[in-house]
């Protein structure tokens, strides 16, 4: 007979941090979104680093008129809070991100060290859609076979 595999365990702080997480992406009971809910962390993050972009670009005055980089990091910041709010429905927000995330690197071309946080942010966006959709896809296959066998009444 096969091992079986511990039980995972949170830590309060850490299922409070998950809970949470859950919660502001729309994952509703039973309805889980990994992905959504990563998505939504990178999003938050990167909400203030939008803005400290747009006070930088104003402050270093590389565009002109210089407050055209307020209205570039603000405009980039009503977006990302769009993406947020958007997130609790089905792929608006995942669009909505990805747009962010094209946007914020072009932003690079105005002011070359945004390219080098664009890459990591775009980098850790990738990450994430990638292990949000396969730990969603595991979790749908583990509850099949979960309901499968409580179904056979093992």
């Amino acid at each position: 007979m096969p091992e079986e595999e511990p039980e995972l365990e949170l830590s309060p702080s850490e299922r409070m941090a998950h809970n949470s997480a859950m919660r502001i992406s729309g994952a509703a009971a039973g309805r889980h979104r990994t992905q959504h809910a990563l998505a939504s962390i990178v999003l938050g993050f990167e909400l203030i680093i939008v803005v400290l972009i747009g006070l930088a670009m104003f402050g270093l005055s590389v565009l002109e008129p210089r407050e055209l980089g307020l209205i570039i990091g603000g405009g980039l910041a009503i977006l990302i809070i769009l993406g947020l709010v958007l997130m609790r429905r089905q792929r608006a927000g995942i669009i909505v991100g990805w747009v962010v995330h094209a946007l914020m690197l072009a932003t690079g071309i105005v002011l070359p060290m945004a390219l080098i946080v664009g890459v990591l942010f775009t980098a850790l966006w990738i990450f994430c859609m990638v292990k949000g959709a396969r730990i969603d896809r595991d979790r749908t296959a583990w509850m099949a076979r979960f309901e499968t066998g409580a179904a056979a009444g093992e």
